[in-house]
């Protein structure tokens, strides 16, 4: 029975997965949601690429964003060639939907690894950062000398309500994109995740984990991190190529470190030793840029202590904690585990609104009240002593918590 049961237990994700995708739009309304989607889908597919850099094959970057930016300019000036072959319909690019694009920038984006990669794969942890730090301001400060490729500060423009229309889909608004970005944000998803199950795939865990016993047997870590870091690049370019197709317009900037970055934090708030955590990370970190903005002027402030959250008191990220709480469940010892770890989050919780509190606080003695603070029906006076006094109590209160919540872990362990 477990035979049978076994490959729809592996199909119900994906089919999970496709009844979600499909049921959004019913559920939502407005271009404004849309967009955030739209742009989750991009995130998603971006830090998943990322995390097959240092979550499978342990190899930090600071320039990712190379290849997510170059796939980008790919895609849009593949649509702007789309554009002008509209006008005589002859050619290759007369025919080429906008709809595939997003391969376009996967190809641009593996050659642009293929170029870089064998001289940078020579050398691993921190050299390889810093190395790929060198690649990112290399390319971003090289995008500003070649206008004609990059459009200068103004970055490249287009349109995507061009070429062939398939299954009388348009371009047109946001939620006509999101079925575009639904589409290729699953096939990614899917096939980064069957990466994962090929030999190369396992070979890059063992990469990560003891490149020199690796040697050892036969496999050079140099090739396979080469490999990897092709295949890396070329997902990042195909989420570049949805990005193009989503905002029509590419810029310098996302080449840049903060972009990078942006990679960076996603994965590791989501976590980098599950395949889903990137998943989870880059909804949470772009919900929060897109809903903290439009309150507060500290929103990228806020993102931060998320972060540094995650890495004192998660390292493993959200997902590592989610695995945590299934492995428990399913060796029947979560009710001895869950007082310990709902303790820690209690503390976290705390520490956090006095963060919160913190901030508010400062930034109504220096601005005045924002919106956050009107959203939350805070009216605190900034000059009362109690109200400091308050703060205070909540870090008291976290920290205590998180002391009695470790001991307890301890005293089970």
């Amino acid at each position: 029975m477990s035979l049978r049961l076994s490959p729809w237990r592996a199909l119900a994700p994906w089919l999970i997965s496709l009844l979600v995708l499909l049921v959004i739009p019913m559920l939502v309304s407005g271009n404004g949601t849309f967009s955030i989607i739209n742009l989750i889908a991009i995130n998603i597919v971006f830090a998943l690429s990322y995390n097959m850099l240092l979550g499978q094959g342990g190899m930090l970057s600071f320039g990712h964003a190379v290849f997510f930016g170059l796939g980008a300019y790919g895609a849009i000036h593949g649509m702007n060639l789309i554009g002008d072959a509209g006008y005589d319909g002859q050619g290759f690019w007369a025919h080429f939907p906008v709809y595939l694009l997003p391969l376009v920038g996967f190809a641009t984006g593996a050659l642009a690894a293929l170029l870089v990669g064998w001289p940078f794969c020579r050398r691993a942890g921190t050299a390889f950062a810093m190395i790929t730090l060198g690649l990112g301001e290399l390319v971003a400060a090289g995008s500003q000398m070649f206008p004609t490729v990059f459009g200068g500060e103004a970055g490249v423009f287009s349109n995507r309500m061009v070429g062939p229309v398939w299954f009388g889909l348009e371009l047109a608004q946001p939620a006509d994109v999101y079925w575009f970005s639904a589409f290729w944000v699953l096939l990614a998803v899917f096939a980064m995740w069957a990466f994962t199950r090929t030999p190369l795939g396992r070979l890059s865990n063992a990469v990560r984990d003891n490149a020199e016993r690796l040697q050892f047997i036969g496999y050079p870590p140099r090739n396979l991190r080469f490999l990897v870091f092709i295949a890396a690049g070329g997902f990042a370019g195909l989420g570049g190529g949805m990005a193009a197709v989503n905002y029509e317009i590419v810029t310098p900037e996302s080449l840049g470190l903060l972009t990078s970055g942006l990679a960076l934090l996603m994965a590791a708030v989501g976590g980098l030793g599950v395949f889903y955590g990137p998943i989870v990370g880059a909804i949470l970190v772009t919900v929060m840029n897109s809903l903290l903005s439009d309150y507060t002027d500290a929103s990228i402030l806020y993102v931060g202590l998320v972060f540094l959250a995650v890495v004192m008191f998660a390292p493993s990220g959200l997902g590592g904690g989610i695995e945590q709480v299934r492995q428990a469940w399913r060796r029947g010892d979560l009710a001895a585990h869950l007082p310990g770890w709902l303790g820690g989050a209690l503390a976290v919780v705390l520490i956090a609104l006095g963060l919160v509190g913190t901030i508010e606080l400062v930034y109504q003695l220096s601005h005045g009240r924002d919106k956050l603070a009107q959203v939350l029906g805070l009216q605190p006076d900034p000059s009362s002593p109690l109200v400091w006094l308050g703060v205070v109590a909540l870090f008291a209160a976290g920290f205590g918590v998180a002391r009695a919540s470790k001991n307890y872990r301890e005293a089970r362990s």
